[in-house]
């Protein structure tokens, strides 16, 4: 069976033989196009887990900011298990970092819209752009 034809019938067949191709030095055998595609795929995959993570993160601080009243041990929590799944992504992939601005304006999108829909607060209730810098979105003191 071709390199194609069991990428398209068969992935995890295709990836163990693509990977024993490779270990074993047949270059030249291997379905290089579709190995680049995946490659860009995985990548594509952390980036989209990162900005995933701070969004869950951004929309539980929004609400911990806009519903003092209603601050509790599930919000608190989540804050944290958001912190560590997203120290975890960016210690995975370091490279991200370069981007962090950009993926945490693009997560604060995200993280309106899930904030404004949890609560049924107007827009107006929350800031139409993330107020806390990046160390304090990782690290920050409260409400950890």
């Amino acid at each position: 069976m071709s390199n194609s034809t069991l990428y398209d019938s068969d992935f995890y067949g295709w990836a163990f033989q693509q990977a024993s191709l490779l270990r074993s030095g047949a270059y030249a055998e291997a379905d290089i196009a579709n190995i680049v595609e995946e490659l860009e795929t995985m990548g594509r995959s952390e980036r989209r887990e990162l900005i995933n993570r701070l969004a869950v993160l951004l929309t539980h601080l929004l609400k911990w900011d806009a519903q003092p009243a209603l601050r509790g041990t599930g919000w608190r929590l989540t804050i944290r298990e958001q912190r560590r799944q997203v120290a975890r992504v960016l210690a995975d992939n370091p490279s991200l970092r370069r981007q962090f601005g950009e993926l945490l304006s693009d997560a604060f999108g995200d993280a309106l819209l899930a904030a404004q829909r949890e609560t049924g607060l107007l827009e107006s209730a929350f800031p139409p752009m993330c107020p806390w810098p990046a160390e304090q979105v990782l690290r920050g003191d409260s409400p950890d």
